[in-house]
C-alpha cells in the first residue's frame, strides 16, 4: 500500500438546491464557492476554505429520486487501484454501487458500500500539479473527523483495517453507548466507529466540519433554516453537534471551544 492508500481526500454533497445550500454552508462553516466544469459532466460546485478546495456539491441525481435516499454527504477515500479495491469490497461482504469509471482530468472512482450498507466513494486521483499544502484537521472550514455508525463497530473496524490499512488508535468507553473505536490512517488519528444505537435505523458515514466556536455556529444553523438534532456536546478535546441542513442532509460540526 502507498502512503496515501486509505486517506480521506474529499467530501461531496448531493442536494436539490445548489444556490440555497451554498448560502447555508457559507454562513455556517464559512465556505466560499467556485464552479467547476469538466467536459460534459453535470454542474459541480467546489467549497473552499481559505482558497483551498475541501469539498464539493452537485445536484441530487434524477436516477436516485423516489428511492428513499435523502440529500447526503459522501466521503472519498484514496486507493492505489480503484478496480481492485472495488473487487475487494465485494469479496469481503460489501457491494459495488457504481462500477469504476473515469472522471476526466480528475481520476478514477467507484461507489461502494461496506457489509452494513454504509456508502463511500473510492478514488485513484490523477497526479495534481501544485497541490496545496495539507492543513491540520482542526483548521476552520476543513473536515476534521470521519465517523461510522455500524451494526457492529468492532467488525466494521476489522473490515476497513483489512481494505484500507487503518490501524486502531484507541478504544474509548462510552458507557451505555458502547465502545468508540478511534482509528488512524498512516499513524494519523482520523475518525471513529461505533455500534449504532437503536434509534439510528441505518448504518452510515458522517463528517465533522471544523468551526472556530460551536454556539455561534449553532445560531447560524438555526438562522439559516437548518436544525440541530444532537448537541452541543463535549467530547475529549472538542465540542460537537449533529444537524441537518435545510434540504435534509445530515452533517456534524466540531469546534475547539463552546
Amino acid at each position: 500500500m502507498s502512503d496515501t492508500h486509505g486517506k480521506f481526500i474529499w467530501c461531496e454533497l448531493m442536494t436539490p438546491d445548489l444556490d440555497a445550500t451554498a448560502k447555508f454552508y457559507g454562513s455556517v462553516v464559512g465556505w466560499t464557492t467556485k464552479p467547476m466544469k469538466v467536459d460534459d459532466q453535470p454542474e459541480y460546485i467546489i467549497f473552499e476554505a481559505n482558497g483551498v478546495g475541501v469539498a464539493g456539491m452537485m445536484h441530487f441525481p434524477a436516477e436516485l429520486e423516489g428511492q428513499g435516499i435523502p440529500p447526503n454527504w459522501t466521503g472519498y477515500v484514496d486507493v492505489d487501484d480503484v478496480d481492485q479495491s472495488a473487487r475487494d469490497f465485494a469479496a469481503n461482504g460489501g457491494t459495488i454501487r457504481r462500477p469504476p469509471a473515469d472522471i476526466p482530468t480528475i481520476g478514477r472512482f467507484a461507489v461502494v458500500a461496506d457489509p452494513d450498507g454504509a456508502v463511500l466513494c473510492i478514488m485513484t486521483p490523477l497526479p495534481m500539479e501544485n497541490a496545496p499544502p495539507e492543513l491540520p484537521s482542526d483548521t476552520p472550514g476543513h473536515i476534521g473527523w470521519h465517523e461510522l455508525y455500524a451494526n457492529d463497530g468492532a467488525k466494521a473496524f476489522a473490515f476497513y483495517a483489512k481494505l484500507f490499512g487503518w490501524t486502531k488508535d484507541q478504544d474509548f468507553d462510552m458507557g451505555p453507548m458502547g465502545v468508540y473505536h478511534i482509528f488512524a490512517e498512516h499513524g494519523k488519528q482520523t475518525g471513529g466507529m461505533m455500534t449504532r444505537p437503536p434509534e439510528v435505523d441505518m448504518c452510515f458515514w458522517t463528517y465533522y466540519f471544523t468551526v472556530p466556536a460551536l454556539d455561534a455556529a449553532i445560531e447560524r444553523i438555526n438562522a439559516g433554516g437548518g436544525k440541530v438534532v444532537n448537541g452541543p456536546m463535549e467530547v475529549p478535546g472538542a465540542w460537537i453537534c449533529q444537524a441537518v441542513d435545510p434540504q435534509g442532509a445530515f452533517f456534524c460540526l466540531s469546534a475547539g471551544e463552546r
